[in-house]
């Protein structure tokens, strides 16, 4: 007999169960090899998925029970803005870390775009991503 777990609970406890995703959060950030793209700086683009349950905050309606998203916004786009690093994935590490920091959040994905990467041919973007969850 196969029994249906109570509404709200699918993906409890599991790292699979659900996302909050933001998309296209932009960034001035001065990140890469190169004199001239620590010197003037370009636009980077970051998508995150958290990977967290999100039942308690649902039946409850509390925002204090997920993960606020303006709030996690600010705090990646400070860190594009900041500390510049040669590779994007090392920006991508420091911003799955820093999702991680919420203690809800079990898994991150990022993902760091560079659409004026110094390449000299035509292409449309240039993209790190990473998943990395809780030890």
């Amino acid at each position: 007999m196969t029994t249906t777990p109570p509404v709200g609970t699918a993906g409890v406890g599991t790292a699979g169960g659900d996302t909050v995703r933001l998309a296209g959060l932009r960034a001035r950030g001065r990140h890469g090899c190169l004199p001239a793209e620590r010197e003037l700086g370009q636009e980077f683009v970051v998508d995150v998925t958290l990977f967290l349950d999100t039942a308690p905050a649902a039946a409850a309606d509390d925002l204090r029970k997920t993960v606020d998203y303006g709030a996690l916004a600010m705090e990646l786009a400070r860190i594009v803005e900041g500390e510049p690093v040669n590779l994007i994935e090392t920006l991508a590490g420091r911003l799955a870390d820093a999702c991680l920091a919420h203690d809800l959040v079990e898994e991150a994905e990022v993902s760091v775009h560079k659409p004026a990467a110094p390449i000299p041919l035509p292409f449309d973007d240039v993209v790190v991503t990473i998943r990395r969850g809780r030890p």
